[in-house]
């Protein structure tokens, strides 16, 4: 148990920073219950989204009080995900054609049209710390269509980026997001961009010796 417990702390963060490893995977079809209503996504091959530049999403929804008695009585929580900007070097054909909607002819030329269609995805990613990287995932993302711009090179040259609008918002069960911790086992952390983690969330039960 010692050694567990030094593990575990060996990974703590005290500071974060960077970015990199972002990945995507796109959401293919939903399952749904018995009445038809989605209940959980279906994900894709999980793919790799190169040159991360920079991330920055911004919480939705803020808490809201309900007085009573002359005083909060009751915090209803407002959690309606995340909004933000994931930039990137360039934006890949895959991302283009599977999640933006773009279709590439068959000359090899990636075509736009007023009625795509984007599809939701997963997104995951990492930021390092002074001790262990902090893996994450967004459930339910989606994204727009990048700006498109440039200029004249001059005496040095300004690399242009493109920027995605994102929103993250809740699966039909609930979920948002999770990100990995000092608590994360070995296992599930090497495996984090094979498939978006679904969360293990049933009680821990322990077994006791009987007394002979």
């Amino acid at each position: 148990m010692k050694w567990r417990f030094d593990f575990m702390a060996n990974k703590r963060n005290k500071v974060k920073f960077g970015l990199s490893n972002v990945h995507w995977a796109k959401i293919t079809q939903w399952g749904a219950d018995a009445d038809g209503t989605p209940t959980v996504p279906v994900y894709g091959e999980s793919m790799r989204l190169p040159g991360a530049v920079s991330l920055s999403i911004d919480a939705n929804g803020e808490n809201e009080n309900f007085y009573a008695d002359d005083s909060v009585y009751y915090v209803i929580n407002n959690n309606s995900g995340y909004e933000g900007d994931l930039e990137v070097a360039l934006v890949t054909t895959e991302f283009a054609t599977e999640i933006l909607g773009e279709i590439l002819d068959n000359n090899g030329v990636l075509v736009e049209k007023n009625t795509a269609e984007p599809s939701q995805f997963a997104l995951m990613f990492e930021f390092s710390g002074d001790k262990h990287k902090i893996r994450h995932v967004l459930y339910c993302c989606t994204a727009s269509r990048p700006a498109t711009e440039g200029q004249t090179k001059e005496d040095s040259t300004e690399v242009k980026t493109e920027t995605l609008t994102l929103t993250a918002s809740a699966l039909p069960t609930g979920l948002v997001k999770a990100k990995t911790c000092e608590a994360t086992d070995e296992s599930t952390y090497n495996n984090w961009y094979k498939m978006p983690y679904n969360p293990d969330t049933t009680a821990k039960t322990t077994t006791t010796k009987a007394s002979s």
